[in-house]
């Protein structure tokens, strides 16, 4: 029994060795806070949710979508649209579980369609793209992505469309299988891509991220919150995008992204390194050419302008974790609270104790209505 006993913890020390080495681990990161360009003052809500949020969308005509975050194990409506001060399943009550299972990333396109990407439980399910035509609010899009898409231990989860709406990029942040990737979707064809498959660009760096007054980390140490590419903003011509634990925001061509002739090696030579950012989570680009990235750690939204200095243009305690953004018709940025360190690995009473959830807006100076 005793060499049991004892072949049992050296086990159990050699497989927390394992995960500490693939999962753990991380250093904090700089502070790239400058004096907010806005004031606190200018922060309203825009609706509370008694669920944690996951990512909006906000529709050229101001109609206001949001997920319900999967991590938070939702039971009910993944999908709602804020309609007159209340939450309404969107497209229906009866579609939330024919059409969704852990729907995280939303976004409009300038057809005025709406896409949704959802993971499939990092992958261990069907990950599946669902579009809608929003003068009719009906179904354009329903497909399965493939297995070597969306493999066992990907995570799907931000997605944006070129302005011609043509391609949908996706994010796949890839928090276990650590292979994060950009996915590239062609709306025509139907058929998806992996790019940049561990390139630096979308791979988290060796930070541990302190949001909070806490370090994230669990499983008593041995696990670092620490994800690849996660969010993505498309312009004209650029994709911008950044990994969560990552310390650049990149940029490559919307052309070398659609361009299925370039090798690997190929368009990996033509990402570009845009500028410093903060450890982040959701991000936009307006009219201007002005990008917008969340910094997890210290409650704020940044903007990246021409000169590529990241300066913080709103603090807020109030935003617990700044996660997805959307630009409205009328220039104010939008920016979903998912409270993300109170769902991981949280218990549902507790998950419901810290509501309500909640999205903010503030008004942008120079901000364009333009969100792809």
């Amino acid at each position: 029994m005793k060499k049991i006993i004892v072949f049992v913890l050296a086990a159990a020390a050699i497989l927390a060795t394992i995960v500490r080495v693939r999962y753990g681990g991380g250093e904090p990161y700089v502070d790239l806070s400058t004096p907010p360009v806005i004031p606190e003052t200018a922060l309203e809500v825009a609706l509370e949710y008694p669920e944690p949020v996951g990512n909006i969308a906000v529709s050229p005509g101001g109609r206001l979508f949001f997920t319900v975050h999967p991590e938070s194990r939702p039971r009910g409506n993944r999908l709602l649209e804020f309609v007159d001060g209340a939450s309404v399943p969107f497209p229906d009550v009866r579609s939330q579980l024919d059409l969704f299972d852990t729907v995280l990333g939303i976004t409009i396109d300038t057809q005025n369609r709406l896409w949704t990407i959802d993971h499939g439980n990092h992958g261990l399910r069907n990950a599946r793209i669902v579009a809608f035509d929003l003068e009719r609010d009906a179904v354009i899009r329903d497909q399965v992505l493939p297995d070597d898409v969306a493999p066992a231990g990907s995570y799907l989860q931000d997605l944006r469309v070129t302005q011609d709406g043509r391609t949908v990029i996706i994010a796949d942040a890839s928090f276990w299988r650590k292979s994060p990737a950009l996915i590239v979707y062609d709306v025509e064809s139907g058929n998806a891509r992996r790019i940049l498959e561990g390139h630096e660009s979308v791979s988290a760096g060796n930070y541990v991220i302190r949001a909070n007054g806490r370090e994230l980390r669990y499983l008593g140490g041995i696990v670092t919150l620490r994800g690849g590419v996660d969010g993505l903003a498309v312009g004209p011509e650029w994709v911008y995008f950044g990994a969560i634990n990552g310390s650049g925001l990149f940029r490559v061509a919307v052309a070398d992204v659609r361009n299925a002739a370039l090798s690997d090696g190929e368009l990996a030579t033509r990402v570009e390194h845009y500028s410093p950012k903060p450890l982040s989570d959701g991000m936009s680009v307006d009219g201007s050419g002005n990008v917008y990235v969340t910094d997890v750690e210290h409650n704020s939204v940044y903007i990246v302008g021409a000169d590529r200095k990241p300066r913080t243009l709103m603090r807020s305690s109030r935003i617990r974790w700044p996660d997805a953004l959307s630009i409205g018709p009328d220039g104010r940025i939008y920016v979903a609270d998912s409270a993300l360190p109170e769902l991981v690995l949280q218990s549902r009473e507790h998950i419901a104790a810290q509501g309500p959830y909640r999205v903010f807006r503030f008004p942008a100076a120079d901000a364009a209505a333009t969100d792809n």
